[in-house]
């Protein structure tokens, strides 16, 4: 039993470890918010730079990209038609950012727990043995003790790395997360300024 507790355990790390690798890959600012695409939106002040905004959010693929092409191909709508077309697009790209980081939360919350039971399982198996034996070396008690609280500590020691990630991920998606929604106000503030002209 012990040793199904070991490999739920090292399971755990790996599939923690694999999410913190695949989310810092994929959170990277360039990766989310190019700045190519960035100083485009800041270069785009009328609607003849509207095309070759298009074309560089087409070559820089992102969720800030998708973002700008969609208030691009809708800027003949109503104003607050677009904006609320471009909240719900917004919601769903928050929703690819976010992807994995609930497996994480996961971790951080079972890791513990199946030290524990590793712990309690262990703490059973030696206990018996002392009731079949006795008490008469202490040194092997001390040492099934040991033994056993190493689940607990390896619990804890997978837990606490997910919880820092899982926390600098959700702080990193906020921030990206509101620098789109201010470049994308910007674009689209612009553009329905310079038709009002």
């Amino acid at each position: 039993m012990e040793l199904v507790i070991y490999i739920l355990l090292i399971t755990t790390s790996v599939v923690g470890l694999a999410f913190i690798v695949e989310r810092g890959l994929a959170l990277r600012w360039n990766k989310v918010v190019p700045p190519e695409v960035t100083a485009a939106v800041n270069s785009c002040q009328t609607h003849e730079d509207v095309p070759m905004l298009k074309r560089v959010c087409q070559q820089h693929d992102s969720p800030l990209s998708r973002l700008l092409l969609l208030a691009a191909e809708h800027l003949s709508w109503p104003k607050t038609e677009n904006v609320d077309a471009i909240q719900t697009r917004a919601r769903r790209e928050l929703v690819k950012l976010e992807r994995g980081l609930v497996v994480l939360e996961i971790i951080v919350g079972i890791a513990p727990l199946l030290g524990l039971v590793g712990t309690i399982i262990g703490m059973m198996t030696v206990f018996s043995d002392v009731g079949h034996a006795g008490l008469n070396d202490a040194a092997k008690l001390a040492q099934g003790i040991a033994l056993i609280l190493r689940a607990t500590l390896i619990g804890l020691m997978i837990a606490i790395p997910s919880l820092i990630f899982w926390s600098y991920y959700t702080k990193k998606i906020e921030i990206l997360a509101v620098e789109m929604e201010t470049l994308c106000d910007e674009f689209v503030r612009r553009q329905y300024r310079e038709e009002k002209r």
